[in-house]
């Protein structure tokens, strides 16, 4: 049972998987409250772009795909908001697409690239190294500082963006901010989980907290620990299992997903039979 945890790289996968899990649970209550998810999953595709251009330019990995993220989300919001004629939807399908096969175009015509592309597709928490730990865990850090400093204006633009102007919150600083936090999760979140499967590790942890409760501060909370806890036993299945790391821990959450759906669904009718008598 513990014999996986005698091997460091296992055991600095694991808290990589867990964090990972756990900064992903945080960011996506808001990507899923402002009906974002499609630009999550967009996102993961556009940072593939940025990550190839990167390695292509030998820049530093962290900043050069998160400067990309950022870019690529900004340029979404400018779009939308200043173009209402071409929708969300349009413009992330736009931008990301394009990003991603900037990527893909790099990765055939340098091919030194290409040793990291299946694990930049679909994870590799086995090859978690120090540095990627280290990243993994200021970006962490500094995205639950930001939430917290910045709780009352996130609240805002979530709920009612409209009208949060009227009350001093700066939309266009926190939608920047809000990007940036975004584009962070993304690209430290690529080694653990890979392009494909880090739209889900956002989504599904909120969803799950979602039907369990109608508090927003109880859903951050369970978001949280529905991520971490999917990260960890994710990648504890991953390795007896010999599946893909980033494939596991959405199946893991997938499965936590199903078990809150089932009970919310008890529980109503529990309610229903008790109202009726």
């Amino acid at each position: 049972m513990f014999e996986p945890f005698e091997y460091e790289f296992f055991a600095r996968g694991m808290l990589a998987a867990t964090l990972v899990g756990a900064l992903c649970g945080l960011v996506g209550v808001y990507v899923v409250l402002r009906r974002m998810s499609y630009i999550g999953h967009g996102l993961a595709h556009a940072i593939f772009g940025g990550a190839v251009v990167s390695f292509v330019l030998q820049f530093n990995f962290y900043v050069g795909a998160s400067l990309w993220g950022f870019l690529s989300a900004m340029i979404i919001n400018l779009t939308t908001r200043h173009r209402p004629a071409i929708g969300a939807d349009a413009a992330i399908g736009i931008v990301t697409t394009a990003s991603f096969a900037v990527g893909v175009a790099l990765v055939s015509r340098y091919r030194g690239f290409t040793r990291s592309f299946d694990a930049a597709l679909f994870g590799n928490v086995l090859g978690v190294e120090n540095a990627d730990l280290v990243a993994i865990t200021v970006v962490s850090v500094l995205t639950a500082i930001t939430v917290a400093v910045a709780y009352r204006q996130l609240l805002f633009m979530t709920f009612d963006p409209e009208v949060a102007g009227f009350f001093g919150v700066s939309g266009g600083w926190i939608d920047a901010i809000f990007a940036m936090m975004l584009a962070a999760t993304v690209v430290v979140s690529m080694q653990v989980l890979g392009v494909t499967m880090i739209a889900a590790a956002i989504v599904v942890p909120p969803s799950v907290a979602r039907l369990l409760t109608d508090s927003f501060h109880r859903m951050v909370a369970i978001s949280v620990g529905v991520g971490a806890l999917s990260g960890f036993g994710g990648i504890y299945v991953s390795w007896y299992a010999d599946i893909s790391s980033g494939a596991t821990v959405v199946l893991f959450s997938t499965a936590l997903f199903v078990l809150a759906l089932v009970y919310s669904s008890w529980r109503g009718r529990v309610v229903n039979l008790s109202g009726t008598h």
